[in-house]
């Protein structure tokens, strides 16, 4: 008599994986509560999802660590779930003017940034170099998620922390300052590889 193997459950669902999920599933909703920029309750509500989604991007790495859940969707889906949340808020400040005037060079800078790097790994993974997140990039990514915290709260943060919208402006440029540092080691490292493979 011949035992069948208990099915294993596809790593595509495992909690780490799940978290990533989440974190994707939160843009359009946070998106789409920013919709009505006037109504104090959509700005909590999407504060607060964000605040969660910023939450899972420790807690996804940090269980799947753990927890041996390392995946190669995770590894992909990851820093995509990141760039997804951290543009779509972009592009959402911009178009209801939170992030204005010469603060809108900040917002495109980060984005500029997060287009080259994407690019850079796409050609690195095709001559199988890593490309490790340095500490100094886990700060600015921290602080691009708390800036953009600040800025969601926006008018309605102003009642509870006076200041919070020019806090939010002030940490995004340094958040910019960070990526533009941190893109051009990056860049550095893109270029040393194509020049040796166009010497080889």
């Amino acid at each position: 008599m011949t035992m069948t193997a208990p099915a294993r459950r596809s790593r595509a669902f495992n909690l780490a994986n799940i978290l990533t999920y989440s974190r994707v599933v939160a843009v359009p909703v946070v998106s789409g509560l920013l919709f009505w920029p006037d109504d104090v309750w959509s700005r909590w509500t999407s504060l607060a999802i964000f605040v969660l989604a910023g939450v899972t991007d420790y807690f996804d790495g940090y269980v799947a660590r753990t927890y041996s859940q390392q995946s190669m969707l995770g590894r992909m889906l990851d820093p995509i779930a990141d760039k997804l949340l951290v543009a779509a808020c972009l592009l959402m400040l911009a178009a209801e003017h939170i992030i204005a005037g010469v603060s809108l060079w900040a917002a495109i800078i980060i984005l500029c940034r997060e287009v080259l790097v994407s690019g850079l790994r796409e050609y690195l993974a095709e001559l199988r170099v890593g490309m490790p997140v340095s500490r100094v990039a886990k700060w600015k990514t921290a602080l691009q998620l708390v800036a953009i915290g600040f800025l969601i709260a926006g008018p309605a943060g102003e009642t509870v922390l006076p200041g919070t919208t020019a806090i939010g402006i002030g940490l995004l440029w340094v958040a910019a300052a960070l990526t533009i540092y941190t893109g051009w080691d990056y860049l550095k490292l893109g270029i040393h590889h194509a020049m040796d493979g166009d010497a080889s």
